[in-house]
């Protein structure tokens, strides 16, 4: 079971997790409609990753850590939102958010998240 330390909203400032958990470690997601603004980008990678996590027998209960890549510091109070909205209460991961160049211009966010299986 998955132990969360100085838990908010937002994020945890430790997890812990035994050494018998199934580590589900995701590349870094990314929206695939570049078009949209900061919190439809979000959504669209969050959306992404819920999916992987359903894959491998997990859910966004089971997140262990989080980074986050941003474009612009500018987006960081509109994607906030967004980003707790989709965490369960009292199971925010372990986070890092900075500005970055991204691969596209037009990318706003980049997501990578480490998890535990939920699931047997």
């Amino acid at each position: 079971m998955l132990e969360r330390y100085n838990t908010t909203r937002r994020m945890s400032q430790m997890v812990t997790c035994p050494a018998t958990a199934t580590l589900i470690y995701l590349a870094g997601q990314v929206s695939d409609d570049l078009s949209d603004d900061i919190a439809v980008q979000t959504q669209s990678v969050l959306a992404k990753i819920d999916g992987l996590l359903s894959l491998a027998g997990s859910d966004k209960t089971g997140l262990v850590s989080a980074q986050i890549w941003l474009r612009d510091m500018g987006d960081f109070d509109a994607m906030n939102p967004v980003w707790e909205q989709w965490l369960p209460e009292g199971r925010a991961p372990v986070r890092a958010c900075v500005e970055a160049r991204l691969a596209d211009p037009r990318l706003k966010i980049e997501i990578q998240v480490i998890a535990v299986k939920t699931s047997a």
